[in-house]
């Protein structure tokens, strides 16, 4: 019990971080991939924990709930890496929706934690998030903007799994006579 209080703790701590670092605004999403396996101990796809995905999926969410950002919970390879969001999300930003119920051994327990927590879970394909956190290297850079930028966080790892995150920036476009927009770097 004092570990899954210690994991959620974790989560939230990361997830604030990286979300303030990141500067994400309302409406903003936030993807995470998660290994539970690696959270717990293990090698990515071997161990898969549902108790661990739902301590680490309550403190995410209740860091993205707090700044009023969508969270994207990317599933395993198993499922094509699709993604499960809030509806609201996938319609705001015109992704479009996909058959498809994350379970632990297909899709991942983080995925199937935030499936069975969100109000209205969609599946999607593709997104374009402005921020991320790989917890036990999911590989998420798939689901970013075009221009990912990494982000050391205080918080190194999520129990046992490694800790990356990212945020994203605008294009510079133009050559050597370009001005750019100091707050958007």
């Amino acid at each position: 019990m004092e570990t899954l209080v210690k994991l959620e703790q974790e989560s939230y701590n990361a997830a604030c971080e990286i979300i303030k670092i990141a500067n994400l605004k309302k409406g903003n999403i936030f993807v995470v991939g998660c290994s539970t396996s690696e959270v717990i101990g293990g090698i990515i796809g071997t161990t898969s924990s549902p108790k661990a995905a739902k301590a680490v999926f309550a403190g995410i969410y209740r860091a993205v709930k707090e700044r009023e950002v969508y969270l994207a919970a990317q599933c395993c390879e198993h499922l094509n890496r699709a993604l499960i969001l809030e509806a609201e999300a996938a319609q705001k930003y015109g992704y479009e929706e996909v058959n498809v119920i994350p379970q632990p051994k297909a899709g991942g327990s983080f995925a199937t934690v935030t499936y069975q927590e969100f109000a209205e879970p969609v599946a999607v394909e593709h997104i374009k998030a402005h921020a991320g956190m790989d917890i036990g290297d999911t590989l998420i850079g798939m689901h970013l903007k075009d221009v990912a930028v990494p982000v050391r966080i205080n918080q190194k790892k999520i129990g046992d799994a490694h800790v990356v995150c990212a945020r994203t920036r605008a294009k510079f476009v133009g050559g050597s006579r370009a001005v750019y927009d100091e707050k958007k770097l």
